[in-house]
C-alpha cells in the first residue's frame, strides 16, 4: 500500500500536479488527530486548479502544505490554549500559500457573510467602479441588516455599494449589486460557483449572494484560497482595509458613514490590512483577516469561534513568534 502511494504521488509530481491537503481530519469538534503534511509548489495566482462538472465536492482544496508543518494535534500546536475552540481554523503564509495551522481544514462549514469574499471578486471582474446601480426593490427586503441603501429607483455608484458590501457587511448592497451585474440574484450565485469551481474550491457551495440564509457552505482551507484571490485585487484590498468610510451620494447632502466590523481593524491591530467577518446563528462568529509584519503577510481563518477578535491575534502572534 505505501509502495503504491509513493510510487502514485512521484507520478503525479512528474506531471506537474499539485498535491493537497489529505482529507483526513475529523469532522467532529474534537482535537482531531494527527494530520499527514506533503510539500507542494505554491499555488498560481486566479488560475484554474482544477475542473469539475456537478455541485461541489466535500474534497482537499489545493492549499499548498509543506512538510514543515509537522503533524499538529487540536489548538496546542503553538502552545496555546482557548477556553473554547473554533470549529475550523487556518493560519497561512499569503505569498506561498504555505499552511503553517490547521483545525478541521476541509470540513464544509456555513460561512455567514464570508460568501461576500466571492461576491466582491465576481463583481470587480464584471463591473467598473464609476457604474451607477439602480436600486431594486429585492434590496430593500435587506434594509435591516444593511447599510441603508437609497429608495427603490435611485441609482448609487457601484464603488459605493462595494464598500456598503464589505465594510458594514451590507446584504442590501450584496443584493443590488449581485441583480446589476447578472440580472437577478439566481444568475450571479451561479456565475459564484462557477468561479469557485474554477479556482478549486471544492468545499464550497453558494445559494445566496450574501450568506445571511442557510445554505452557503465552504471549509478553512477553501476560504484561505480565495482570501489570497481577494486580496490580489487592488480595488478589493484597498476597501478592506479601511477602517471607516465616508460616501457621498448623488442626492443633495446625502452622506453614508460606513465602519468595518474586522475585529482587528476596529482595536488597531499592528499590521492589519483586511479583511472580512461573517456572523449568523447557523454560522457562529467568523473571520478572515490579513496582517503584514515586515516581509512577512500572514492570514487567519476562524470558522465559528466565541471571539474571533481575541483568538486570531492569539494565533497571528504565535505565528509570527515561531517564525
Amino acid at each position: 500500500m505505501k509502495a503504491a502511494l509513493l510510487v502514485a504521488l512521484a507520478a503525479a509530481a512528474a506531471a506537474g500536479a499539485l498535491l493537497v491537503i489529505a482529507g483526513r481530519d475529523s469532522p467532529s469538534r474534537s482535537a482531531g488527530s494527527r494530520l499527514p503534511v506533503a510539500a507542494a509548489p505554491a499555488m498560481p495566482s486566479r488560475t484554474p486548479l482544477q475542473s469539475q462538472n456537478g455541485p461541489p465536492q466535500a474534497t482537499p482544496s489545493p492549499l499548498q502544505d509543506p512538510a514543515t508543518a509537522i503533524s499538529l494535534d487540536g489548538l496546542d500546536a503553538f502552545g496555546l490554549r482557548f477556553k473554547k475552540q473554533p470549529r475550523a481554523a487556518l493560519v497561512f503564509d499569503m505569498n506561498s500559500g504555505k499552511v503553517l495551522w490547521r483545525r478541521n481544514p476541509v470540513q464544509p462549514l456555513p460561512v455567514a457573510s464570508l460568501t461576500k469574499m466571492m461576491s466582491a471578486l465576481v463583481v470587480t471582474e464584471r463591473g467598473r467602479p464609476r457604474e451607477s446601480v439602480r436600486i431594486v426593490k429585492a434590496a430593500q427586503r435587506y434594509s435591516g441588516s444593511g447599510v441603508g441603501v437609497l429608495p427603490k429607483g435611485r441609482h448609487v455608484p457601484l464603488e459605493a455599494l462595494l464598500h456598503g458590501m464589505l465594510l458594514p457587511s451590507g446584504n442590501d448592497a450584496s443584493i443590488a449589486l449581485a441583480v446589476h451585474i447578472a440580472g437577478s440574484e439566481r444568475r450571479f450565485v451561479k456565475i459564484m460557483n462557477r468561479e469557485a469551481r474554477r479556482m478549486g474550491l471544492f468545499c464550497t457551495h453558494f445559494v445566496s449572494s450574501h450568506g445571511l440564509e442557510p445554505g452557503n457552505r465552504s471549509c478553512a482551507a477553501d476560504l484561505a484560497v480565495l482570501a489570497r484571490a481577494v486580496m490580489r485585487v487592488p480595488r478589493i484590498a484597498r476597501i478592506v482595509r479601511k477602517r471607516r468610510a465616508t460616501l457621498r451620494f448623488p442626492i443633495k447632502g446625502r452622506k453614508l458613514y460606513l465602519n468595518s466590523t474586522n475585529p482587528l481593524l476596529r482595536t488597531g491591530y499592528r499590521g492589519t490590512i483586511g479583511l472580512k467577518t461573517g456572523s449568523t446563528d447557523e454560522a457562529g462568529r467568523c473571520l478572515v483577516a490579513v496582517v503584514r509584519r515586515g516581509r512577512r503577510t500572514l492570514g487567519v481563518v476562524l470558522i465559528d469561534s466565541p471571539d474571533t477578535g481575541r483568538q486570531a491575534k492569539k494565533l497571528f502572534g504565535a505565528a509570527l513568534r515561531a517564525d
